[in-house]
């Protein structure tokens, strides 16, 4: 294997032309210096250098081989940067989970755009999925971190609390909902009520079905969606009426209109999951973006 030591000396030696020069950049005598060329060059099986006692000149194997000894001791250097920056906790790579609604709203885009702006050399990967198996696959190590609107269960898992984001109600266009300011859950149980599959774990169904049970109002299950785009796609088809959080309104379909709540608890919860004893570095930092994104919103 090369010494890398070796091929800084050629490396200095060829842009300076001068073992001399090149000696006082290395901090080195002479001789010693010369002894480490040939002894490079007895390991290459070629000549580097051709040297008179007037001039020093690249060899065609010299300069042949010396872009890949620069490029060799570059890579060198940047590994040391990214050791660097993996033991300070600045780069690495970071698994973040977070389920359909949640990707919808300003304070998530915000706090990926500053998060990569504040850590450009970290891997982000991003998983969508169900609230209900984000805490089991944040506890298990699968995602570093999650952003779900379900309490987790068990102890493995921590949830800070984001807040609470409104919840809107939408309806057809051509409802007569759509004509109201604002619309009551008495007036929304008369419709099928579209949500995510029951065995989908979400916790807006959690959300929504507390706020019914609550107010006394009758839930009628219409259809269901996976994804809020589709539950979207299903009020337009006129197929029922949804509850979704406020950032919905950002979907902008022509067949759908959003009226918010007359109920002033109709809220949705907003969590941010991470592992209760074995956080990373990176994990606090994001934690860090995430609520300097959350106070400026």
């Amino acid at each position: 294997m090369l010494d890398l030591r070796k091929l800084r000396y050629f490396l200095t030696v060829a842009e300076e032309l001068h073992f001399g020069r090149a000696a006082l950049r290395l901090h080195l005598a002479q001789p010693p210096l010369t002894r480490q060329i040939s002894a490079l060059e007895t390991e290459l099986g070629f000549k580097l250098f051709d040297r008179t006692s007037r001039t020093v000149t690249l060899t065609a194997q010299g300069r042949s081989f010396l872009p890949y000894a620069r490029g060799v001791l570059e890579q060198v250097e940047l590994a040391q940067v990214i050791a660097g920056k993996l033991a300070a906790g600045t780069a690495g790579q970071l698994a973040l989970g977070y389920v359909s609604s949640i990707a919808l709203s300003d304070l998530f885009s915000h706090a990926i755009q500053a998060f990569a702006q504040r850590f450009p050399d970290v891997q982000l990967t991003l998983v969508e999925c169900a609230s209900g198996s984000l805490g089991a696959q944040v506890a298990d190590g699968r995602l570093d971190i999650g952003l779900s609107r379900l309490l987790p269960q068990g102890d493995e898992v921590q949830a800070l609390s984001l807040g609470e984001e409104r919840l809107v109600a939408a309806v057809s266009k051509d409802s007569p909902l759509a004509d109201l300011d604002a619309v009551s859950l008495a007036q929304l149980s008369a419709y099928p009520l579209i949500l995510f599959p029951a065995d989908y774990g979400s916790g807006l169904n959690q959300s929504i079905e507390q706020l019914y049970r609550h107010h006394g109002q009758p839930l009628h299950p219409g259809p269901t969606g996976r994804q809020i785009t589709s539950i979207i796609a299903l009020v337009a088809a006129e197929q029922g009426v949804a509850l979704v959080p406020a950032c919905t309104q950002s979907l902008m379909n022509k067949g759908v209109t959003y009226r918010p709540l007359v109920e002033v608890d109709a809220c949705a919860q907003l969590l941010v999951l991470t592992p209760a004893k074995t956080k990373s570095v990176l994990v606090d930092a994001f934690l860090n973006v995430i609520t300097d994104a959350l106070h400026i919103r």
